[in-house]
């Protein structure tokens, strides 16, 4: 990818509507962005980053109306639910938030070019998109803008306003002096759902920008109406780049709200699952483009993580032997070729588990080295480098290192690992199985290393 601001990658990622608490499903996606986000910042000089927070729509205010709230007041809870969610996965902050309510005037600015563009009109005081008006709607979804019937895109509105087509779409919202909504120069409304993104993000990242994201149901109508509005007002290009998120599923289907089978982070989190071993099921047990299950991963994750966890910690606790290392060998090349293979299969769309595949083969290869002996030190220098590399993007050892720290062992705990010790060091099997049963129960398991034994709640 070329920039087209030298050096400099604009971002604009869709962020939650907040009338609720997010779901895993959503953090998939959020968690994907993340990545790509991570990835730039080591490939790019300067990235800019923006995540829209959509805090006026008609279930927010169907809600702030049943609960006597203002907006602010309904949908504060849900934006400090939906920061903390991101701390909790060690999802780095976007550069900017924009809030939906704190660009009106944008907003109205935009849709009067697309007026002045004569791709509008009005009809009950509300303002609307003539998709007929735009020959080249549907190039990105393949939606083609005559096969559209009312209410087929899901979020198009069909039964709610008057419109002249069934497929056209509100940019604004027409408001009574009791319902909430904004006084503008194109009469009291509310904004449309589409017009907030192109506003914003050509607010924050000019007319023109790099690359845009969302999930994968928000390619339409979302962004086709976000391309049809942009470019019949600037008359230039939108996006470079379009990158979109599958589905999160569930016992064989997605994840959705509206389905009823949603859990949220916290939800998960409160009932066992590890912070690290979510983040690196929904970024690395499948690529970003394809479905990815939650029941059957989870576990699978929860090992990756550990192994590359011990794997760092071991490398860290390593003396390096003394003396100059010479030339470089079998181990640096090992080293050097996984970088690269990592590298390469980054910059193949994100593919984060191919990479991770690289990353653990030369893991196996160089456990086998460290039972053998000690590094040189230019070499062990050269792999906790990889390690951090790979973590710049993966994000996942911050989180067992919390994880850890806040799961410390009771007395008893401590001393039926240390009796397991001494039985294997007796060469007591049955005693030392006998005793990592009782640890499983207590909910620690137990692996045997060549550094000794290594011990993870689950």
């Amino acid at each position: 990818m070329i920039p087209l601001e030298d050096g400099h990658v604009r971002v604009y990622t869709c962020g939650p509507t907040v009338y609720a608490r997010a779901h895993v499903g959503n953090f998939r996606t959020f968690l994907f962005e993340d990545v790509l986000r991570r990835w730039l910042e080591r490939r790019f000089a300067r990235v800019t980053h923006v995540m829209n927070l959509t805090d006026v729509e008609d279930k927010i205010i169907r809600n702030a109306v049943a609960s006597g709230h203002d907006l602010d007041s309904e949908t504060a809870p849900w934006i400090a639910a939906f920061f903390e969610d991101l701390d909790t996965l060690n999802i780095r902050r976007a550069h900017h938030y924009p809030r939906a309510t704190e660009y009106i005037d944008e907003m109205v600015a935009l849709i009067e070019r697309l007026d002045a563009a004569d791709v509008t009109y009005r009809s009950e005081d509300s303002v609307y998109f003539h998709i007929s008006s735009f020959p080249q709607y549907g190039r990105l979804s393949g939606v083609r803008a005559d096969g559209l019937v009312a209410g087929g895109g899901g979020r198009v509105d069909a039964d709610e306003y008057d419109k002249d087509d069934a497929r056209d779409f509100a940019l604004w919202k027409a408001a009574g002096d009791e319902e909430i909504g904004w006084d503008t120069r194109i009469g009291r409304g509310r904004p449309g759902w589409h017009i907030e993104c192109s506003a914003m993000s050509m607010a924050l990242l000019g007319e023109s920008f790099d690359i845009h994201c969302g999930g994968v149901d928000n390619i339409f109508p979302h962004h086709e109406n976000e391309i049809a509005q942009s470019v019949a007002a600037t008359r230039r290009p939108f996006v470079q780049i379009w990158c979109h998120g599958a589905h999160l599923n569930i016992e064989g289907e997605k994840m959705a709200k509206s389905l009823g089978n949603f859990a949220t982070v916290r939800e998960l989190v409160d009932g066992g699952a590890r912070p690290s071993a979510l983040r690196y099921q929904l970024i690395a047990a499948a690529h970003y483009r394809k479905p990815l299950n939650y029941d059957d991963t989870l576990h699978a994750a929860t090992e990756s993580v550990d192994r590359f966890a011990d794997f760092s910690a071991r490398v860290r606790a390593h003396t390096p032997r003394a003396g100059a290392d010479g030339e470089p060998g079998a181990v640096d090349t090992r080293v050097s070729m996984a970088r690269d293979a990592f590298a390469a299969a980054m910059d193949d769309d994100l593919n984060l588990p191919e990479a991770m595949g690289a990353i653990f083969t030369m893991i196996r290869s160089l456990n086998r080295e460290l039972d053998g002996g000690a590094l040189g030190g230019a070499t062990h220098a050269q792999i906790l480098t990889l390690i951090e590399e790979v973590d710049d993007v993966l994000g996942v050892l911050p989180l067992v290192e919390r994880e850890r720290a806040g799961a410390e062992l009771t007395p008893d705990e401590q001393a039926l690992l240390d009796a397991r010790e001494a039985a294997r060091a007796a060469r007591q099997w049955a005693e030392s199985d006998r005793l990592r049963a009782s640890l499983a129960e207590a909910g620690i398991a137990v692996d045997d290393t060549a550094a000794g034994q290594r011990w993870h709640r689950f």
